[in-house]
């Protein structure tokens, strides 16, 4: 049975998921490649994969069989246990916590691409939609508070299979992960002093630079992180102030697509087809904090590694700067 166990100086929760565990031997082994012949995610592969509980679909095709345009189904090797009590309990000073919440994965497309460039624009909208859509149904779930949706991309970013069909993550909690509330405390110390959104003027002084942004339409824009942990490490910001991701209005996804698409792409040109992984930080799930949060997501290549100082000392080590790094991505989207 999984558990969530916290550390009491940091404050950090850890899931424990032994069902997953893999021998000693086995960690660090080099990815497996999986075609469309074997892959469960493939259209006409339903029966592959538990059974789907949402689905895009053509009219009058079936559940869990072939005419889906995108596909949600329970993760097969899920990290939680959704239909569990939350039971919560305490060993000392140590606090422990039953393992539950909700872990889903989105197939992306019916098509065996294995990136996130493969897929053409409306298909990335589409998908999108039916992000929001899963997050807005959940929200009914009392024992969920946070709703992470996460895509990892390559074995370096924790993908199990090489050349795997895209896919994405969702991952309900009963707990705000602690990097989600770090950012939530930011924010709430700088809108108490200044009494404006940091994520606002965040966007605003790029936007007036010019140095660190990548890509700018309608309602988004792409940008380098100035304080960027990782080389290439990029964010896109909604420019309209939004806390909630699954509040984004579905006319504004098409622009969110296309900037989502063309920066990965100016990522994978740059970099050489990069792991990556990406992550979109939103507001904990029925709370309201229309002022303080604002809603973005995360792209972190995986082309260094973190060593002792990084874990030891919290701060990282960075050789690429992200002025560097914009203009590098914005040449490869010019050629």
């Amino acid at each position: 049975m999984p558990e969530y166990r916290k550390d009491p100086i940091t404050k950090r929760w850890v899931i424990f998921s032994t069902e997953r565990s893999e021998r000693p031997k086995d960690f660090g082994k080099v990815e497996q490649v999986i075609d469309s012949q074997e892959c469960p995610f493939c259209e006409g592969h339903e029966d592959m994969t538990p059974p789907e509980v949402y689905a895009l679909r053509d009219e009058g095709s079936q559940k869990d069989g072939p005419g889906w345009k995108v596909r949600v189904v329970p993760d097969k090797f899920s990290i939680l246990d959704e239909d569990g009590d939350l039971k919560k309990a305490g060993k000392g000073i140590y606090d422990t916590m039953s393992a539950t919440g909700l872990h889903e994965l989105v197939i992306e497309t019916p098509n065996h691409m294995g990136s996130l460039i493969n897929l053409e624009y409306h298909e990335i909208e589409t998908f999108l939609k039916v992000i929001k859509d899963r997050i807005n149904i959940k929200k009914d779930d009392y024992i969920i508070q946070y709703v992470l949706v996460v895509k990892n991309y390559g074995s370096e970013a924790g993908a199990k299979f090489k050349h795997s069909h895209s896919h994405s993550h969702i991952v309900g909690l009963p707990v705000i992960p602690k990097r989600v509330r770090e950012e939530i405390l930011g924010a709430k110390e700088y809108y108490e002093f200044r009494e404006r959104c940091v994520f606002c003027d965040i966007i605003a002084q790029e936007l007036s630079e010019n140095e660190r942004v990548i890509i700018n339409n309608e309602h988004f824009v792409s940008v380098c992180s100035y304080a960027a942990r990782f080389p290439y490490e990029t964010a896109i910001f909604p420019k309209k102030h939004m806390s909630a991701f699954e509040n984004t209005p579905d006319e504004y996804l098409s622009d969110l697509a296309h900037i989502l698409k063309d920066t990965i792409s100016a990522l994978c040109g740059v970099l050489d087809n990069p792991a990556y992984n990406i992550v979109i930080h939103t507001a904990p799930v029925n709370q309201i904090m229309p002022v303080l949060y604002h809603w973005h997501i995360e792209i972190m290549p995986r082309i260094n590694k973190v060593a002792g100082f990084e874990w030891g000392s919290g701060f990282y080590i960075n050789p690429v700067l992200p002025e560097d790094a914009a203009l590098h991505m914005k040449e490869n989207l010019r050629s």
